[in-house]
């Protein structure tokens, strides 16, 4: 009888897991704690004014208005992130582990790509207007390989807070052994050294 209670609790816990997302919300809206009043700026962003006329930036940048930046967004589920990329830059492999993400292309192209749990590649090159989804918590990358014309795209997210965990910076710039690296890689203690000093991380603990 127990083996069998513990096997429901089992299942009922990997079910709640599989479904879960952000959480659904019973009013409206989530106003901020204490707030008496509010109008339609609460409700407005304005991150983002001016950066479609801009130049572009030295480097790939991200500018995001998900919850941290727009406190409106909590509960309802979506966020949003503008991306520029100059000439031959790279937004590194990375997951959102709590929200799948559309990009559009609205300037220049742009090489794309995820790998599945099967280590499957699923790549594309984007021209203006295309759009491409990024399953959620998988490893993914966007890659601008033109030498002489940047490229600018936009993302919506199914999760106010999406999360993005870079591999490189997870793997190499966060202290994990370079033992633990080098036998993961399948290389020597060296190389994972050379690959933090170009990351700027700091020496192994």
């Amino acid at each position: 009888m127990a083996s069998t209670f513990f096997k429901l609790i089992c299942f009922f816990l990997l079910a709640s897991m599989v479904h879960a997302s952000d959480p659904d919300i019973i009013s409206d809206f989530l106003a901020p704690a204490n707030s008496s009043y509010l109008d339609g700026n609460f409700f407005t962003y304005t991150g983002l004014r001016g950066i479609f006329s801009a130049d572009y930036p030295p480097e790939f940048k991200v500018t995001k208005a998900s919850m941290a930046e727009f406190p409106a967004l909590n509960g309802q589920s979506v966020s949003f992130a503008t991306l520029e990329y100059p000439d031959g830059t790279l937004n590194t492999p990375h997951i959102h582990p709590r929200a799948s993400e559309l990009l559009i292309v609205v300037d220049g192209s742009l090489e794309v790509g995820f790998v599945d749990t099967t280590g499957t590649l699923y790549a594309q090159t984007l021209q203006l207007g295309d759009m491409f989804v990024f399953p959620k918590g998988l490893v993914h990358y966007q890659y601008n390989p033109s030498s002489n014309k940047p490229a600018m795209a936009v993302s919506s997210f199914g999760s106010a807070n999406a999360g993005t965990v870079s591999l490189p910076s997870t793997l190499f710039a966060t202290g994990i052994d370079d033992d633990v690296l080098a036998k993961g890689f399948k290389t020597d203690a060296a190389t994972i050294d050379r690959l933090k000093a170009g990351l700027g991380s700091k020496a192994r603990k």
